[in-house]
């Protein structure tokens, strides 16, 4: 095999053992990894957003927000259980992100809720956004549109018999 089918063999691998992640992202001391959100059916009103932000620096922040111009709004969710109730709540102050400390946003935890979608989200396309911090300021990030089903671990699926509820 020539070198360059070699490179392209390698690559095309890595590509095929590994879904599509978003990119990642830097602002002061904040690195963002994999922002990603799950692709939407048509009518969807609201899409979940996930990634993962890292301080590295010695000076704790807050993701206190966001806007995208695909969803009339950006909010920041957390779920959890209680009682055999699973619940969503919105954070308006909010997540801190300690000096040191990584902080995940995934399936049945923190999450970004894309609230009034414009247009549904379609596997393979970018949803663009602003992740607002408390003082790292504005940062502008590319969420990977995957498929709908995708990253649907244990942590993110609802135990049977348990309820959703949703408070504001």
């Amino acid at each position: 095999m020539t070198r360059i089918a070699s490179i392209v063999a390698v690559i095309f691998a890595v590509y095929i053992g590994h879904p599509a992640h978003g990119e990642d992202f830097a602002l002061g001391s904040l690195r963002i990894s994999t922002p990603w959100v799950r692709a939407t059916p048509s009518g969807a009103t609201v899409g979940g957003g996930y990634l993962t932000i890292t301080n590295t620096g010695n000076v704790p922040d807050r993701l206190v927000g966001g806007l995208s111009e695909n969803s009339a709004r950006f909010e920041i969710h957390e779920m959890s259980m209680d009682n055999g109730v699973m619940k969503m709540r919105l954070l308006a102050d909010g997540v801190e992100i300690k000096p040191g400390q990584k902080v995940e946003f995934s399936p049945g935890s923190y999450h970004v809720m894309f609230v009034g979608l414009k247009k549904p989200f379609e596997q393979g396309q970018k949803v663009h956004a602003i992740l607002k911090f408390e003082k790292a300021g504005n940062l502008a990030v590319n969420f990977t549109v995957e498929p709908i089903g995708a990253h649907t671990g244990s942590g993110s699926a609802m135990p049977s018999g348990t309820r959703m509820q949703h408070d504001r």
